[in-house]
């Protein structure tokens, strides 16, 4: 029976490389994790930027919309009070040509 055991130099080199790599991957991720927080953390800000930029948005658009709504009421209000004023003065005439006919 054949047996392949390592020597202790030989494990202990495994080891240090083991460390070595553990290290350069924990360098490695220390950097990704800056690049990460570099990108985020303006985003956040920006995304914050918009979302209440939207909000003024739309309360621009709530306020344009009640004055909208005021100035198309006013033409459909002036135009009752026209037509009202057109119906009292065909009135008015019709009346005072009866009276007039009458002899009143």
């Amino acid at each position: 029976m054949e047996t392949d055991y390592i020597t202790r130099k030989e494990h202990e080199e495994f080891g240090r490389r083991f460390e070595e790599e553990n290290h350069r991957q924990n360098e490695r991720l220390s950097l990704i994790e800056k690049a990460v927080n570099d990108i985020l953390i303006p985003m956040q800000t920006n995304v914050e930027k918009l979302a209440l930029n939207m909000q003024n948005m739309l309360e621009e658009q709530r306020s344009q919309g009640k004055r909208l709504e005021t100035l198309e009421k006013r033409d459909g209000e002036k135009w009752r009070e026209v037509v009202k004023c057109a119906i009292t003065a065909l009135v008015g005439a019709v009346v005072g040509y009866l009276a007039k006919n009458l002899g009143l």
